[in-house]
Formats: structure tokens, sequence, C-alpha cells
């Protein structure tokens, strides 16, 4: 019996390794097939997946197993690149994870990141992975829910769920299965909502002891507790936080943290004040970031606190787009380990500290957008290692020292928006790493030569744009044969002075993809090679010089940054109008080209702004032109296009500007021209368009500007306009043949600030509504409707007529406030109400027929510069009130039955052409020949005496009896009658600006009448 046990116990040994090695091959086999499935259930566009074939799946790509067991442990199947690269959308893998790699028992290692999963939820299975030590599911399109059971895992080291941004939609209802996970030492939640459980963030994240960072950006939290019972992730390297609500300030645990090297609360919303003293604890830190928080202390006086560490580790200092003033701490020179400053977007004032020459590891200094100002320091020179330096933006002043050329480290310079002056030092030439360099918009003079080139071997990017105001001070002297060092991709160069031939250098520049030349003095035909750049070429503006000859078509450019933009405006090209592909801004106006407009614009379908004013185009407007249906500005102004406007315009979704005006266009308004709402502004001036105003403007209810002056529409002007219209702050319609009277709706019309209504055939009287025209009463900020990107490529055009002359208005229109109803038939008086118009700068109602007197209080009107009534009945003197307008410059009140003495006082002085006052047989005084019956200054002293006399009389009168009766009258009875009460005092209240005026004017005729009496007795 024993030796029987003992043959089957024999018999077992000898057949368990047999055994044993079935069990591991159908284990090994079971985890290819689970891989296989895997695979199956993915797209894999890029054939990342392609060497998945044969029988050990341990060769596989992505896949490793087990030296002993070979068994699979890992699985790294992320995107090999990033989402910046081109690469980075077909590499990744799409599709659903299949439930097959439960079968993969022994994995360890598991990273799907920056792959595509379709917004599925991350499988509830992951948390029987129970082996698993590290998980990367980052950026790979997951949404709903994060599963609770990945808190079973409980040797999970690393764990990365992070989404490229909130909108991918992964959220969290109750974060406290982290807790589960007690050896976690890596956890990053980034763009994960976690607003359900913010109330337990803190408590959920102290209960991990191992934790060494925790990355919580975009996490939609708004709660950063100031307090914690006790403070568990003592080995806490790292704390993330940007870009969250936090509205907090910096709670005191966190100081307590010594062991932080990194602290990320940017765009965090957190508040002052920044604690002064505590940083002292945090010794251990490289990495502070603040920037973006609006903080608002007085300043950063709180890196005194960090300079007392005797290790002085930080490395980053991060503070930008905050409220810090005041001027920099000195105690930075202590913070020898710093190697990026950037406390751009802040409110810092006086001069560079010298201070910062003690930087010796400094690589990157941004300091841009502040109001520093002063000397840059010679000491500059000093920091050996700085990369990149960024002084733009502030209100530097003087010469950039000649010691910037030892930082010869230094890939980026930008000196930008200063007030630096002089010459440009040569030794910026000894910048051998430089690659970027910006000197825009300083006051340079001088000369730029090759020798502040000579040693810029990496040149890339070149920005010499200066303002138009330094009148082209800066020479850019190179000789013709020059061949730079340097291959740019970037060249900006404005308002400077350039040989007259076009640079020929340029043409050795063969990765150029944006030019900007201009208003640089260039007199000379666009060389050949310049146009088969066109490929690359994303931005292209050579505007505002003398350039001649004619333009090639077809064209088809590149993009820049998803743009492109041809400007060649402003110059002397001639010939057809080309066909340039691909472009987003096409600006070709005042120039001299000729012909028709292709019929088959509709084409350049990318366009965004098509701007070809200022041309000798002809023919009629093609149809196809609606099919430019992402336009935003159209202007074919100022050209010689006749026929009819295009009928249909229902494709101009959103389009924002359409101006036609200065053309030879007749027919009616096309009744679709309104289909886009949003259109902002329509101008169809100077044209010969006929019949009333169509219906079809009813729909144009975001219109900010019309301008249908110089046509011959006929009708009345509709009521609508002022009750549609809403927004309009600009309205021409002179220069047409309405009729009827000027509609009360348009006093609805707040925000008008140009009406223009001359030369018509309107009658009636002038509405004395136009007292509520708000915008013309008070001073206000102004802005346009239109998109910043769009706002430099269309400059708005009107002519008026301010100061008896006509003019075009272009930069300042915004700030023109003008009412123009001359020449028409406008019968009555006119309205006293129309004084409280205080900003109005001009008024016009000449040439029309109004009777009665100027409104006594005209003098109410202080913003009036232009004033014109000529040509009417208007009787009665001039309202002495209106010597009181100091801004009057311009008056015609000629041909009116006017009367009485000229004023002879203030603005009235400077008025001395007498045909602003002819035709008005009863006036007298200076500038007239004929006198007055005493002289003007006497008459008005008699007149100042006189009734000073009577006012004093009445006041002594009714002191004396009026007293006692008006006491009991009127307090009395209010003291009886709430209504009276109630409507005494409102009465009162209304009047008391009315009063205050009176007493004002009051005041300064007596000290006038005091001054001439004291010069009189002197």
């Amino acid at each position: 019996m024993a030796s029987r046990s003992t043959s089957l116990l024999t018999l077992i040994l000898l057949l368990l390794p047999s055994f044993l090695e079935l069990f591991q091959v159908e284990a090994l086999e079971m985890e290819r097939i689970a891989l296989l499935k895997f695979k199956a259930s993915l797209e894999d566009p890029s054939g990342r997946l392609s060497s998945w074939v044969g029988g050990d799946c341990c060769r596989w790509e992505g896949v490793d197993c087990s030296r002993g067991t070979e068994h699979v442990i890992k699985l790294d199947l992320r995107n090999p690149y990033q989402p910046s690269e081109a690469e980075f959308p077909l590499s990744r893998l799409v599709g659903q994870i299949s439930d097959s790699l439960l079968d993969l028992k022994y994995l360890n290692y598991l990273d799907l990141s920056s792959n595509d999963f379709q917004r599925n939820p991350i499988p509830n299975f992951f948390g029987s992975f129970g082996r698993l030590s590290y998980l990367n599911l980052s950026r790979a399109a997951f949404s709903g829910m994060i599963p609770p059971h990945l808190g079973n895992l409980t040797n999970l080291i690393q764990l990365d769920i992070s989404s490229s941004s909130s909108y991918d939609g992964t959220w969290v209802s109750d974060i406290n299965w982290l807790s589960g996970l007690s050896s976690l030492e890596y956890l990053n939640l980034g763009s994960v909502n976690l607003s359900q459980a913010q109330d337990y963030w803190p408590e959920a994240v102290n209960m991990l002891p191992s934790l060494l960072e925790l990355h919580l950006p975009g996490c939609q939290l708004n709660n950063f507790p100031q307090s914690l019972p006790f403070v568990n992730f003592t080995s806490l390297k790292v704390l993330n936080l940007n870009d969250n609500r936090l509205e907090a300030s910096m709670p005191g645990w966190l100081f307590n943290v010594s062991t932080l090297v990194e602290l990320r609360l940017r765009t965090a919303q957190m508040k002052g004040p920044v604690p002064l003293d505590a940083w002292g604890n945090l010794c251990s830190l490289k990495v502070l970031d603040l920037s973006g928080n609006s903080i608002s202390d007085a300043g950063i006086e709180f890196v005194d606190s960090l300079s007392t560490c005797s290790n002085n580790s930080l490395e980053e200092l991060l503070l930008a787009q905050n409220l810090f003033s005041g001027q920099f701490p000195d105690s930075l020179r202590y913070l020898k380990n710093l190697r990026l400053i950037d406390v751009s977007e802040n409110q810092f004032h006086g001069q560079l500290p010298t201070s910062l020459g003690h930087l010796k590891n400094l690589q990157s200094l941004d300091l841009s957008k502040n109001e520093l100002s002063g000397l840059i320091p010679d000491s500059i020179g000093n920091l050996d290692h700085l990369r990149h330096l960024d002084l733009s933006d502030n209100s530097i002043y003087g010469l950039i020292p000649p010691s910037i050329g030892r930082l010869l480290s230094l890939e980026e310079l930008d000196l930008s928006h200063n007030i630096m002056n002089g010459t440009i030092p040569e030794s910026i030439g000894q910048l051998k790493e430089l690659h970027t360099l910006q000197l825009d918009w300083n006051p340079w003079t001088g000369a730029v030569s090759e020798i502040h080139f000579m040693g810029l071997t990496n040149l890339e990017y070149f920005s010499l744009y200066l303002s138009p105001a330094t009148n082209n001070s800066l020479v850019l002297d190179t000789k013709s044969d020059w061949i730079p060092p340097f291959s740019l991709k970037v060249i900006k160069i404005g308002n400077c002075k350039l040989p007259s031939t076009f640079p020929a250098w340029l043409g050795t520049q063969k990765e150029l993809y944006h030019i900007i030349l201009r208003n640089v003095g260039i007199s000379d035909a666009i060389p050949e090679w310049l146009w088969k750049l066109s490929p690359q070429l994303g931005w292209l503006d050579l505007s505002r010089n003398q350039l001649r000859g004619k333009l090639p078509t077809p064209l088809s450019f590149g993009t820049f940054h998803g743009w492109s933009m041809a400007d060649l405006s402003s110059n002397r090209l001639e010939g057809p109008l080309p066909l340039w592909y691909n472009l987003t801004y096409l600006r070709l106006g005042n120039n001299l080209l000729s012909g028709t407009i292709p019929s088959n614009i509709g084409e350049l379908s990318s366009l965004r702004v098509l701007a070809l004013f200022g041309n000798l185009l002809n023919g009629s407007i093609p149809t196809s032109l609606s099919k430019l249906q992402y336009s935003r500005i159209i202007d074919l102004s100022d050209n010689h296009l006749s026929g009819k406007i295009p009928y249909n315009w229902n494709d101009t979704k959103m389009l924002n500007i359409l101006d036609l005006s200065k053309n030879r266009l007749d027919g009616e308004i096309p009744s679709s021209i309104c289909s886009m709402q949003i259109i902002y502004l329509l101008s169809l001036s100077d044209n010969n368009l006929s019949g009333e105003l169509s219906p079809s403007l009813l729909n144009c209810t975001g219109l900010n500007s019309l301008d249908l002056g110089n046509n011959r529409l006929s009708g009345e002007i509709p009521q609508w306009i002022g009750e549609r219209m809403g927004l309009l702050t600009q309205l021409r319609l002179r220069g047409n043949m309405l009729t009827g009277n000027i509609p009360q709706q348009l006093c609805g019309l707040s925000d008008i600030r140009i009406l223009d209504l001359a030369h018509n055939n309107l009658s009636g009287s002038i509405p004395p509504c136009l007292s509520h025209l708000s915008a013309l009463k008070f001073m206000a900020l102004l802005d346009t409707p239109l998109d910043d990107l769009y706002a430099d490529y269309y400059t708005e055009r009107m002519d008026l007529v301010v100061k008896g002359k006509q003019m075009e208005f272009q930069r300042i229109l915004s700030i023109v406030k003008l009412i123009d109803f001359s020449s028409n038939n406008l019968l009555g008086e006119i309205p006293h109400g129309i004084t409280n118009l205080s900003t109005l700068g001009t008024l016009n109602l000449s040439w029309n027929q109004l009777t009665g007197e100027i409104p006594e209080d005209i003098g109410a009107m202080q913003g009036l510069e232009t004033l014109d009534l000529s040509s009417n009945r208007l009787s009665g003197q001039i309202p002495l009130s209106m010597s009181s307008i100091t801004s009057l410059s311009h008056l015609n009140l000629s041909h009116n039955l006017l009367s009485g003495p000229i004023p002879a006082t203030n603005q009235f002085q400077t008025f001395n052409d007498p045909s602003m006052y002819e035709g008005n047989p009863g006036l007298c005084g200076i500038p007239l020949s004929t006198q007055c019956s005493t002289p003007n200054k006497t008459h008005k002293d008699e007149g100042d005496e006189n009734e000073d006399g009577w006012k004093m009389s009445w006041f002594l009168t009714s002191m004396g009896l009026g007293f006692p009766v008006g006491f009991w009258a009127v307090c009395g009875t209010l003291a009886l009658k709430n209504t009276w009460r109630h409507a005494y005092f409102q009465f009162v209240d209304e009047a008391k600006n009315s009063l205050y005026v009176l007493i004002a004017i009051n005041v300064v005729c007596f000290k006038r009448k005091m001054e001439r009496n004291g010069g009189t007795h002197g």
C-alpha cells in the first residue's frame, strides 16, 4: 500500500511540471487573445498596433512581459505625439475599451493616454486590476462619472485621469474613494469636474499620507479651506490648483507644508493680502505661481521672507496679471537661484533696480506691461545666462546700454512700446543666439546698418514697426548687394525709411511667411521672387508706399495661425483686380486698379474682409459677391461701379459692414440687404439710388450707422427708423428728395450722435422732443460693436458740413456730434428744449423758414463749435448767453430779421467777419459798419447797471412785502397738503441745476463789470 502511494506521488511529481507548463501556456494564450480582442475593438488609423500578430505577444509594440513568467505586466499605448504636432490626430486609437483586458491578471502598468475613446465612460472593471501601480487615462476623451471602483486599487502609486479640457465632461460626485489609495504618490484630476465634491476634497486628499504631487487644475473648485484639523500630507512637494474659482486668501495651514517644492495657483481667483512673514517656512520652494489672480497688495514684499531661507531654493517667481504695485524689493538680489521672473501685467513703477544684475542664474525676465520708467541699468549685462528679456509696454526711456552686447545667451529681446530714443547700439549685433528681436514703437533716430546684424546668425523674427509720429526718423541703411547672415521667418518694418528700391536682400530669405514693410518709402515694382513665396506667405503688408506695376493673378497664399492677409493698399498699383485665394483679409484700396470686378470673385470663399475702396473699378457688382458667406466687411466705396445693387444677400449671414458709397449705382435698395441682421454699418451714399426707403430696412435692427446721403430717395422718413433701429448712432439722409415732417419717433434714438437730414424737402416744425437725445446731452464712452479682429481693417468715413465746409471725417468720426437740418422747408420756432443738448458740437438749421427768437438760454449748449442759423426769418436780439459758449468757433446768423446790438464779449470778440451778420438790417455794432445809438461797450455797461438796479429794487420790495405773505401762503399750504408739498420739493430739485447756471452767469457778469470799472478808475 505504501509502495502504491509512493509510486502515485512520484507520478504526480513527474507530471506536475507538464501540468504547470500546460496551465502557463493556456494563461499566456488567454492574455494574447485578450489583447487581440482589445485591438479588434479599436480603430488604428496610423497602424500603431500593426505589430500585434503572431504567437508571442511579448514582442508586440507597447506590451511588456515579466521575464520570469512571461505574463503581460505592462501595456503602454500612449499617443507618441503631442497635441500640437500634426501627426497627433491620426495617431490616436479610437473606439471603446473591451473588457477582455480583465484577463490580464498580472497587469501593473496601464497607459492609454492621449487617445480617443469617443466620450465613453471609464470602465468600472478598471477597479479590478488589483496589481496596478500606474494608471494613466489622461486626455483620452472619456466622459461621465469617474468610477469609484478605482478606490479598490490599493497598490496604485500614480493615477492620472486628467482631461484636456472641462468640455470632455468627466466628473466626480463622491471623492471619498480616494481614501482607499493609501500608497498613492501622484494624483492628477485636472479638468475633472469636482464641483459636487468640493466640500470634501481637502479632507479626502488629507487621507493620503504618501502623496507627493497633487494636481487639481480646472476642477471648478470654489472651496479652499482656511483651516484643517490636522495636516496629513506632510510629504507633499507639488500642489497645483490652477484655473479654479477658489476666491480665498492663502490658508495658514499651507505654510506648514514645509516640503512644498512647487505651489501653483495661477488664475485660481486668489485674494490678498499675501502673508508677508510665513513664506520663510517654505524654504524648499522652487516654483511659486500666483499669476492671473488680480491680487491687489501694495507690493511683493513677501519675497523678503523667502530671501531669509539659507538655501534660497526659489527658481521660478510667477506673479503676472495681478495688481501688484510699488517698486521691486531689493531683497530679490538674495534669491540667487532664480531662473525665471515673470511679473508682467502689474502696476510696478520706478526704475529697474541695479540689483537685478546679481541674479547670475536668471534665464528669463519678463517685466512687460507695467509702469516702469527710467533707464535700463548697465548691470543688465551681467546676466550671463539670460535667454529671454521682455521689457515691453512700459515707459522706459534713454538708450539701450552697450552692455546688452554681453548677453551672449540671449534668444529673445523685446523692448517694444516704450519711449526709448537715440540710436540703436551696434553691440546688439553680437547676440549670436538671438532669434527674436522686437524694437517696435520707440522714437528711435539715426540709422541701422549691416553692422547691427553682423553676428545675428540665428535671427528669425525681426520687428521694427515704429509709430507714425516718428516721421520715419529711423533709416534702415543697407547696401544693395548685402547678404544677411540670418534666415528670417518674420519681418515687420513700419514707418521707417528704407531705400526707394525694393530690398534685394529680402530675396535671400527663403523661409519668410510674415512680411510687413508698411510706409517705408519704397518706390519700385514688386519683384517676381516675392510672388513665388506666396504659397508660404500668411501675412503680406506692403501698404502706404509708392509701389507700382500690375498684380499677378491667380495666386494662392498660405496661412498664419489660421489667418492670412494681403494688404497692398495706398500704393500706385494698376491693372485688373487679381484673384488671390486662401486669404482672410484682402485690402487693395487706394490704388489705380481698373476694369471690372471678376465675375467669379465669390470663389474667394475664405475672405472675411474685402476692401477695394478708392480705385478705378467699373462695371456692375458681380452677383457672386453674395457667396462670400463668411465675410464681415465688404468695402467697394469710391470707385466707378454702376448698375443695380445685387439682389440676393441672404447667404452673407455674418456681414457687419457693407460700404458701396461713392459709386454710380442706381435702382432701389434691394429688399434682402438686411437679411444679415448683425449688420452694423450700411453706407450707400453718393450714388443714384431711387425709390422710397425700403421696408426691408426694418430688419436692420442692429445698425449702428446708416448713411444713404446724396441719392435720389423719395417719400417720407419712416417712423420705424426711430422705433426699430434703437442702436443707431449715425443717421445721414442728406441730399435726397425726402418729404413730409421729421417724425417724432427719431427722438427715441437715444444713442444718436449724428443726425443729418439736410438738403431735402422736409416740412413742418422741428420736433421739440429732440431734447431727449441722451447722447447729445451727456459725455459717454464710445465703443464700436465691430469685433477687434476686424476693426483695424475698415476705417469708417462720412462727409459732413462742419464750420461751413464739407469735410470727410474718419478717425475722429466717433466723437463728432452733429444735427444738420439745413436746406429744407422747416417752419415754426427753434424748440427751447434743444438747448438741453449740452454736448452737441454742430447745429445747422440754415436755409429754412424758421421764425421767432433764438432761445434765450442757448448759452447752455457749452459743447457748440458750429452754429449756423442763417437764411431763416428769425427775429429779436442775439441772446447775451451765447457769448458764454467758449468753444464756439464758427457762427453764421446772416439773412434773418435779427435786431439790436451784437454782443461784444468772449467769443464774439473773435468774430470779425461781417458776413456772418449780413442781411439783418436791425443789427448794429462791431464788426458791422452800422453803429448802435450808443457805443456798444457803454450800451452794455448801462444795460448791466439798469438791470442790476432793477434787480435790487425788486429784491428790496420782495423782502419788505413778500416775506410775511409768502411765508404763510407757501409754507402754510405746504404744511397742510401732502401732494403740494411733494410737488414743490420735486420742482425745487429739478430747478437746482438751472439756478446754479443762472447764479454762475450773474457772478461772471459782476466780475467783468468790476474789472471794467477798476480799469476806468485806474
